[in-house]
């Protein structure tokens, strides 16, 4: 019974994070990407608070090092996205993000002489022709909006690999409350330094704002902490893996993106791309599951 419903509720995450595409293509119709970013990551940073309660009272220098980090990652990664979203589909931006997974091993091989394993040289190729395909034109150039979301995905693959590095040794809810108020405070001099200061934000930019914020980011932190523990790793990796697919529905559905014969082989190949880099199945033996912290969340 657990596991179904471990099971449910990783499925509730991954489309709750497909649905926040689309929620951050509809905030940008009011608000700027710093705008977004600095109520989504104010809201994450009041929530997390509360959750560490006393533990924030003792905060170690490692943490704080440890947490500021991690919060500048996200941040980056977080901008880097919805700055792109401006310029390209939220299909596009959801499957590009999705790469992510793939630069892991490699950043691990750039800081720590790791070796890169068969499955990640054969994932890194899938995504690069799966990135071609979706995102190259005639000439073979790249639209600002697809480049700005795969180096985001480089943002968020530091962010994932430092998040295994860190977690063993900081306490987990200081270490949220410090990477989420670290992504508010660089969220807030991003917008102070746009030049943009006045919000003309309508009633479906607040909404799609303040899902990003409550339902993306907070309420999925709960349900992924607490499903992935009644749920193995290779079935956690598939469901999670879908969050690109939701993001490429929702946006067909509810803001009518048309669907080509190339966005689908390219968001095939980069879904595939996923799948043999997170599975241990691919190889050959059990893989370290590294948890992702709301990533696109």
């Amino acid at each position: 019974m657990k596991n179904k419903l471990g099971i449910a509720g990783l499925l509730a995450v991954t489309i709750i994070w497909g649905g926040g595409f689309v929620a951050s293509d509809i905030a940008l119709v009011g608000l700027t990407p710093f705008q977004i970013m600095a109520i989504r990551f104010l809201i994450a940073t009041i929530v997390m608070a509360a959750l560490a309660g006393k533990e924030i009272k003792t905060i170690r220098k490692e943490e704080w090092k440890c947490g500021a980090i991690l919060g500048f990652f996200l941040f980056g990664g977080f901008a880097l996205q919805i700055i792109g979203l401006q310029y390209t589909t939220p299909s596009k931006n959801a499957f590009l993000t999705a790469t992510n997974v793939v630069f892991v091993p490699f950043i691990a091989m750039v800081l720590y002489k790791r070796k890169v394993k068969a499955q990640s040289l054969v994932g890194a190729a899938m995504a690069i022709i799966g990135a071609g395909v979706l995102s190259l034109q005639a000439d073979f150039s790249m639209g600002i909006g697809d480049a700005l979301t795969l180096v985001c995905a480089v943002c968020f693959a530091f962010q994932i690999f430092l998040t295994g590095e860190f977690v063993g040794r900081i306490r987990p809810m200081v270490l949220n409350f410090i990477q989420m108020a670290m992504a508010f405070v660089c969220s807030l001099v991003g917008y102070l330094f746009s030049g943009e200061l006045a919000f003309h934000a309508d009633k479906n930019s607040i909404w799609a704002v303040l899902y990003l914020g409550l339902i993306s980011t907070c309420l999925t932190y709960f349900l992924q902490t607490l499903s992935q523990r009644y749920v193995e790793e290779t079935k956690a990796a598939i469901i999670l893996s879908m969050e690109a697919v939701f993001g490429t529905v929702f946006s067909v559905i509810l803001l009518h993106e048309q669907v080509t014969a190339k966005m689908l082989i390219g968001s095939a190949l980069i879904l595939g791309a996923v799948l043999v880099s997170e599975l241990p199945v691919f190889a050959g033996k059990e893989a370290k599951n590294v948890q992702k912290l709301g990533e696109n969340q």
